[in-house]
């Protein structure tokens, strides 16, 4: 399966700049992966039978939603594409229920960029697309807003 943005590219039209949805969906599956590791080691260090079959269920049990969040997040990022292309801003979200939008740069009015302080100590935000007669998009938690917001501007 290759990427959307490929296959609509209209003749003389070329890709400016690619991003994607942030690493930072992975965080929940992070912060889970480290508790089955916590639970692991505690399993090893306890001398209770009792306690060394619960801090193993309890490290499965975890396991089996890391993995979740850790698919999920995945899926979320290989099925998320936002581009700028020399004619156009393209977004697609989603595999089999897609949603897409695209906006002539011509039409953009302005492009704001809201960022928390985490989302700017890690480089993501949200960017929100204005357009003349175009009506409001807004792409939410994208890497790079600002580069994203540059290129959409600088012509």
């Amino acid at each position: 399966m290759g990427r959307y943005i490929d296959d609509i590219l209209q003749p003389g039209e070329k890709v400016l700049y690619s991003t994607n949805a942030h690493w930072m969906f992975y965080l929940p599956a992070i912060g889970a992966w480290i508790v089955v590791l916590a639970l692991l080691i505690l399993s090893r260090m306890t001398t209770v039978d009792a306690l060394v079959l619960v801090c193993l269920a309890a490290a499965a049990v975890v396991a089996v939603a890391a993995l979740y969040w850790t698919g999920a997040a995945w899926f979320h990022r290989w099925t998320t594409e936002t581009d700028v292309t020399n004619f156009r801003v393209v977004h697609k979200s989603g595999f089999i229920k897609r949603r897409t939008f695209e906006m002539s740069l011509d039409k953009v009015e302005s492009v704001d960029v809201n960022q928390s302080i985490l989302g700017r100590l890690l480089n993501y935000g949200d960017v929100t697309i204005r357009g003349v007669g175009e009506g409001i998009e807004t792409i939410k938690t994208i890497a790079s807003p600002l580069s994203f917001r540059n290129s959409i501007t600088a012509r």
